[in-house]
């Protein structure tokens, strides 16, 4: 019937997966999945975290072989036996967990064991470096082939990966949260890059939380959850709030959040100058909300990482209820009251391999300590706690972390702060790559925490997310700030606008530059 109705509308099936199931010990991660993608579709594939979709990928690129079921390519069945097989057979994907090498070079990543090679064996760099050229001008990047990956930043970094996946010219273009850490000109590069790829036939998976985004490049939507269809949709006959309802399977609560803000100056900033950022200075007061906005690369996550000692100031000074600081390292910022929730929570927030217990109590073994010794018991104790506070599932404490969705993983870091208690939270991206049932989850975890009186500042590149939960912003570009903004009276546009520098802040107008 499904062949009937693609003949009919004069469309060929690229991928079709029929009855695919798939489980671990414990869990069903899919479950008689049925879909297709098309020749040069966007095909958008949404769900919470651990609704299955990141499985079903891995099957489609030779991670995984299904349990039951079969994928067709091109109209005949085909067992993709590993990453290489799938890569053969033209499918290429871009995880949203990084897996570039920062030792070596932008070329030598994105051509990796499929670099050019003269006559006598050697790789031939001249051809090597202007074929990454010719790449990197699609994307419109402006980097030297010959620079080390570690030196770039992290939506670079995203870019590059996208350029290593296209280098392999694919006939199935898989994209994981592809827009998480890149900006917001990246993103349309990107998007004009998919409509290219769409025209020479390419067909796209495309993973992503942001709906905006969605309803805005795929062409169909299809949505898991916990491992089962739910349905194919155009967007022309579908919506956010459709999508969302078939995604949770539950009511979700808009957050309306009042304001927590005393007028009590808890952290000031003076003139903090640093690697990136120069000149910053504005105070946080008791149960405030301050959100920082701004591109990325305008110096947001540089002026918290000073702050809290993991990066050096140059110049400049800060205090704690009025209290000046001097801050050197992280153990430091943690003894003055202040915590930061990192935006890479896997590289710089989490012990992956260890438990959720572990990872909890971190921070502070003196938590669980009784006359000086460690007891095993108390940090369990603790640990339920706060995975019963803050909703995370996981089958025990000891679970590992790295076997958690990203939004319960987001939540373990979020309870290791909440043990420390501190006076000053720093949250930077706290809800990168987490679902919209999670989000909202976390979103009134931050509340609460302002409600209880602890100061919050905020960085993330979602503008929503900044309107929803701050009380301030404050604007960033080029290493400073632009302005500041009052949440009620502004919007996304304005926002946007000074990040961008269209906007001048002046003290009695906005002037429009050319």
């Amino acid at each position: 019937m499904r062949e009937e109705k693609n003949k009919r509308e004069g469309r060929k099936i690229k991928i079709g997966i029929e009855g695919i199931s798939k489980a671990f010990p414990g869990v069903k991660a899919l479950s008689d999945v049925n879909l297709d993608i098309y020749e040069g579709e966007v095909h958008a594939l949404c769900g919470e975290n651990g609704a299955g979709k990141s499985t079903l990928m891995k099957i489609l690129t030779g991670n995984y072989l299904p349990d039951q079921g079969r994928i067709l390519l091109n109209d005949k069945p085909v067992v993709i036996r590993n990453q290489a097989h799938a890569q053969e057979l033209g499918i290429s994907i871009v995880y949203q967990e990084r897996s570039l090498s920062g030792n070596l070079t932008v070329a030598e990543n994105i051509f990796t064991n499929q670099q050019p090679h003269n006559k006598w064996g050697f790789i031939n760099k001249k051809k090597l470096w202007e074929q990454t050229r010719l790449l990197l001008q699609t994307l419109d990047l402006a980097i030297e082939p010959n620079v080390k990956v570690a030196d770039l930043s992290s939506g670079l970094q995203q870019m590059i990966e996208i350029a290593k996946a296209l280098s392999r010219n694919p006939g199935i273009l898989i994209l994981d949260e592809p827009t998480a850490s890149i900006t917001e000109s990246e993103t349309m590069v990107l998007f004009k890059v998919i409509r290219e790829l769409q025209k020479k036939g390419t067909s796209v998976f495309y993973i992503s939380h942001r709906m905006e985004e969605i309803f805005q490049i795929a062409d169909r939507i299809s949505v898991l959850k916990d491992g089962c269809y739910q349905g194919t949709f155009t967007k022309q006959d579908t919506s956010i709030d459709e999508i969302i309802r078939l995604m949770v399977r539950r009511e979700l609560k808009q957050a309306r959040f009042l304001s927590q803000a005393k007028d009590e100056v808890v952290f000031e900033a003076r003139e903090l100058t640093g690697k990136g950022f120069s000149d910053v200075s504005f105070q946080v007061f008791r149960g405030e909300i301050l959100a920082f906005a701004g591109l990325v690369g305008a110096g947001r996550t540089e002026v918290a990482r000073a702050i809290f000692g993991a990066d050096p100031a140059f110049f400049g000074s800060i205090s704690m209820n009025g209290k000046d600081l001097k801050i050197g390292n992280p153990s430091q910022a943690i003894r003055a009251g202040i915590g930061y929730l990192p935006e890479e929570r896997k590289e710089q927030g989490l012990f992956m391999n260890m438990s959720i217990e572990s990872n909890i109590i971190a921070g502070t073994l003196d938590a669980a300590a009784v006359r000086s010794w460690i007891h095993n018991s108390k940090i369990s104790k603790i640990a339920q706690i706060y995975t019963n506070k803050l909703g995370i599932k996981s089958s025990t404490v000891k679970q590992k972390v790295n076997e958690l969705s990203g939004g319960n993983q987001q939540k373990v870091v979020l309870a290791k702060w909440l043990l420390l208690n501190p006076s000053l939270l720093i949250v930077d991206e706290p809800t990168h790559g987490v679902d919209v049932g999670a989000k909202m989850e976390i979103y009134h975890i931050l509340h609460e925490l302002a409600k209880a009186g602890t100061t919050i500042i905020l960085i993330s590149s979602e503008l929503p997310e900044i309107l929803t939960l701050s009380d301030r912003i404050l604007v960033m570009r080029n290493g400073r700030i632009a302005t500041e903004l009052n949440k009620r009276e502004t919007t996304e546009q304005e926002i946007l606008a000074y990040a961008s520098g269209i906007y001048q802040n002046t003290k009695t107008e906005k002037l429009l530059t050319n």
